[in-house]
């Protein structure tokens, strides 16, 4: 991704921060498939260091797996998402980040936790975005990585009445899985489920993805 893209994208958000955080920061409590895996890979992280919630936006997953007794910070490319994300949660660290070149030493985390961070990356950058996760997680550090299925790019100008230009990206979970065996993950379980009910989400069937940095590379 070039810098006009990343502007792009962090422009866009900036611009929709306030609706976004109204209208997802409490989703989780509509989505039982999602709380179950995030207390699973809660049970996995706890207590074995710092976890990162990548594309935090407001805050809630970094908000759930802290209620968990996780260890957590945020990470984001918006810079008004970060502020919505500490307004919501003062007692969580969130920091400006950009998910090509990680600004996290070499085998820091426990875990990584990716709540559809990569709906807006380009499939060229895909594998880049995960050797940089590979690489800031520890020997056994665990990711759960969650996206939009299918095989398309839909370029939005609007959403909720806001102004954006943006490209979002759905991918097959077999394509996926690939990318990040490439960057060196071992995928360990992929679950897949169709949309909750249109109140709740976007009707897109999700995937979830629990991929582990081996002990020895």
């Amino acid at each position: 991704m070039n810098d006009d893209i990343i502007r792009s994208v962090r422009e866009s958000y900036d611009n929709i921060a306030d609706e976004y955080a109204r209208r997802i920061s409490d989703e989780l409590r509509h989505k039982p498939i999602d709380r179950e895996l995030l207390d699973r890979f809660a049970n996995e992280v706890r207590g074995r260091g710092d976890v990162c919630d990548m594309g935090c936006g407001p805050g809630h997953v970094a908000r759930y797996l802290k209620d968990a007794g996780v260890s957590v910070f945020g990470l984001d490319v918006s810079r008004e998402m970060l502020v919505h994300a500490r307004q919501l949660n003062p007692d969580i660290q969130f920091h400006e980040g950009n998910m090509m070149a990680l600004d996290l030493p070499e085998a820091s985390l426990a875990g990584i936790s990716a709540f559809y961070a990569v709906v807006n990356i380009q499939e060229e950058s895909l594998v880049v975005v995960f050797r940089e996760m590979a690489r800031a997680l520890k020997p056994g550090g665990l990711l759960l990585l969650a996206f939009h299925t299918g095989d398309e790019r839909l370029h939005e100008e609007e959403i909720w009445g806001r102004r954006i230009s943006m490209d979002f990206f759905l991918f097959p979970p077999a394509r996926i899985r690939r990318y990040l065996e490439e960057a060196g993950f071992v995928v360990e379980d992929v679950v897949e489920r169709g949309p909750y009910a249109p109140d709740v989400e976007y009707q897109s069937h999700r995937a979830y993805i629990f991929a582990r940095r081996p002990v020895s590379r």
